[in-house]
């Protein structure tokens, strides 16, 4: 285990520090005065991670901080004096949780890669429903949005987003899904699959170094941008722009940016899992 001396975990905490501030910002300035943001919300309600956890920086596994420092699930070492994860305390309450993660990710980066789904989840989830699930205009009202998604095949294979579809629309999906199979379906061109590597790394704890969560979350709301723009849904006015999946055009541009994302959430898939490899040795030898 190699341990930080203490100017350089200082150092390494203040800049973290000030990057989650930065991203967080905003949406600390719209819960004050109560404003909903019907785009980034998503981000801090659907994943149960507050701006105070992505500001509380961990050197991750395999790290060490010179001195005593009070710290939830971290151990003291006796000899030099520092500070590091309780692994063996965190895999006796998590490890089941932690194997499952590990699966899901592995399997998500070597299941079968897919960009033919055009986003049209979205468009799924509001098919013939009166109400929406997010308080903004249909771009093509709610006919046509209804005929955007009859004149495709919907392709979606994230079970947290075909859970979401309305009643007429999930038989209408390539698959029906179930939770059991989301190991089996999950693949790294998914929008909402990458959305996700920021809720498995945050579920990882302290095993997860700060600057790797946020860059997660940074992915997660690149993401979100692009599942937006793409979706039924005018954010115009909240400064998105639109990608017209119901064009060739849209769609070229929804699949090259969904590539861009898939090639970022690939390695930071690989991380997650190379740190809970690394974390189920050290608890094997203990």
């Amino acid at each position: 285990m190699r341990i930080l001396d203490t100017a350089t975990w200082h150092a390494r905490q203040e800049a973290h520090i000030t990057r989650a501030e930065a991203l967080t910002r905003d949406h600390l300035e719209r819960r004050r005065r109560n404003v909903k943001h019907p785009v980034f919300d998503f981000l801090f309600e659907y994943y149960p991670v507050r701006p105070a956890h992505l500001r509380r920086w961990h050197p991750g596994h395999g790290l060490a901080l010179e001195g005593h420092i009070d710290m939830r699930d971290y151990l003291l070492i006796d000899a030099p004096p520092a500070t590091a994860v309780d692994v063996t305390a965190l895999w006796r309450r998590r490890g089941g949780a932690y194997l499952y993660i590990r699966d899901l990710l592995r399997r998500t980066n070597l299941n079968p890669t897919h960009f033919d789904c055009f986003g049209l989840h979205e468009w799924a989830m509001v098919y013939r429903s009166d109400a929406p699930r997010h308080d903004l205009p249909l771009r093509l009202g709610a006919a046509g949005s209804d005929a955007v998604v009859e004149k495709h095949q919907i392709r979606c294979t994230h079970f947290d987003a075909f859970r979401f579809f309305t009643p007429p629309a999930r038989s209408l999906n390539i698959a029906v899904l179930e939770r059991a199979d989301q190991p089996e379906f999950d693949q790294a061109g998914c929008v909402h699959a990458t959305m996700d590597v920021f809720k498995w790394a945050s579920k990882l704890g302290p095993l997860v170094p700060g600057e790797v969560l946020l860059e997660a979350f940074e992915l997660a709301v690149d993401a979100r941008i692009l599942d937006m723009e793409a979706s039924p849904y005018d954010c115009r006015d909240y400064g998105f722009g639109v990608v017209a999946i119901e064009t060739p055009e849209g769609k070229a541009e929804y699949v090259a940016r969904q590539r861009g994302l898939a090639e970022r959430g690939k390695p930071l898939r690989d991380r997650l899992v190379a740190i809970i490899d690394a974390a189920e040795v050290d608890t094997l030898r203990t």
